[in-house]
């Protein structure tokens, strides 16, 4: 997935480096739930174990950071599925996919990979029938809407992708239809992270990035797909030019975008080109850079040392992301049904919440409410201060009582998203100009 990128080990169960959400992790990914694990609230009913004479083991396919040791204990506590967590990186999710099908029996990727993945034929679309809570999903997801109005969708906005013509088609249905690509696990919209102590003024535009005030204390993200996207939201904020289609440029456009980066990098603008969450909470943490391309969880990394931070909405908007369950077409027997099961459970509340509280945002919004207290529904998802000390899902002190979420309510921030992640018809000619850029 994109939004992680770290150099992770390839055996199952293994990772390295620090991904946006690992750092509000209880410990390092599992290669298997051990039972009497279980973390946090009570049993969940409705839910019965699949085949209890028989546990089913589900490996689980992604990278770090759609890993949570925490909701494979509650799984398993709650449902009696264990979860074998497969860890690899970003390129090798869509590799294994495409090359390796049987290698797994659930995938977490984002839905942008699809253009890639579906093409294949090695996804089979999930039964909506069989979903108990698909009627309940977040229309941002399946309608591209947050409370009726119809937010921006350039690029591989998830209701493009979200529905196939058959179970085994290779092709995304434009009407929708019971067969689904992917299962919404979670999804954000990110914005650039700011020192608001070392700026000293307000920042509302996408345009600051290249501001040259801030030469030398800038940093843009190096992963090409999102970097670009970030600048073209530059591009646009400063007047420069408009794009029909942020996420899927002409060559021309890229060669314009890529031009302007060039740019700025030989006046000395950037101070660093950051690929990890470590890299980007170390460069505003020691204020090497004051303005970046950021992710939520590490601006919350920063100011949990004590440095001020902000993760800041702009007047042009955010650029979003979302990653879902997808089932391999080999999928058999009980591990198809304990995969169901396990969607099912994931959509009942207890791991929407823990996802809620790392500052993302869960598929079914109702049912992870239930399980938050009053006082965290209204700081995370109502923008509303906080009437108590906020604390991750590991129990660490994350906002202090009084803080409210930079970016406000949920309908505030995915409201105004303008984009969402893709990868471009054009991909490789873009990857190429990026890494001229990179190089220059």
């Amino acid at each position: 997935m994109t939004k992680d990128n770290t150099d992770m080990g390839q055996a199952a169960g293994t990772a390295s480096g620090l991904s946006r959400r690992s750092f509000l992790k209880t410990g390092a990914a599992l290669a298997g739930v051990a039972a009497g694990a279980g973390v946090g609230s009570g049993v969940i009913t409705g839910f019965p174990a699949v085949i209890a004479a028989e546990p089913v083991t589900l490996r689980y396919l992604s990278t770090a950071t759609n890993q949570a040791p925490a909701i494979a204990e509650q799984a398993f506590k709650d449902i009696g599925i264990k979860i074998e967590y497969v860890t690899v990186t970003t390129d090798d999710v869509t590799k294994r996919i495409i090359t390796q099908p049987n290698s797994f029996d659930l995938v977490d990727t984002e839905y942008f990979s699809l253009r890639n993945l579906i093409p294949s034929g090695n996804l089979m679309g999930l039964d909506a029938k069989k979903i108990k809570l698909a009627d309940k999903i977040a229309p941002v997801i399946t309608k591209g809407q947050v409370d009726g109005k119809t937010i921006g969708d350039q690029g591989t906005a998830p209701k493009k992708v979200f529905y196939l013509e058959s179970q085994f088609s290779k092709k995304f249905a434009s009407e929708p239809t019971e067969w689904i690509t992917l299962i919404p696990t979670t999804y954000n919209a990110d914005t650039l992270g700011i020192r608001p102590d070392l700026i000293g003024r307000p920042i509302d535009s996408w345009a600051e990035l290249l501001n040259p005030q801030f030469k030398g204390k800038a940093s843009i993200l190096n992963i090409p797909s999102i970097g670009i996207m970030d600048a073209a939201m530059v591009m646009e904020a400063s007047g420069k030019h408009k794009y029909a289609d942020k996420g899927n440029m002409t060559k021309e456009e890229i060669d314009l975008t890529i031009a302007a980066l060039i740019e700025a990098k030989k006046a000395g603008q950037f101070r660093a080109f950051w690929t990890d969450f470590n890299e980007s909470v170390n460069l505003m943490a020691s204020g090497e850079t004051v303005i970046q391309s950021m992710w939520s969880p590490a601006v919350t990394a920063v100011r949990l040392k004590g440095i001020p931070c902000k993760f800041q909405p702009l007047k042009e908007g955010y650029r979003a992301w979302a990653s879902g369950f997808g089932l391999p077409k080999t999928l058999k027997g009980k591990q198809l049904d304990g995969a169901y099961e396990f969607v099912n459970w994931f959509l009942s509340g207890w791991a929407g919440a823990y996802l809620n509280r790392q500052g993302y945002y869960s598929a079914v919004l109702e049912t992870a409410k239930e399980h938050m207290a009053p006082y965290e529904w209204a700081y995370w998802m109502e923008g509303k201060p906080a009437e108590q000390d906020i604390h991750g899902p590991d129990g660490g002190l994350l906002e202090k009582a009084g803080a409210t979420r930079d970016g406000g309510s949920y309908t505030e921030r995915m409201g105004a998203v303008a984009c969402w992640n893709a990868i471009m018809d054009e991909n490789a000619y873009m990857v190429r100009k990026w890494n001229e850029f990179i190089a220059a």
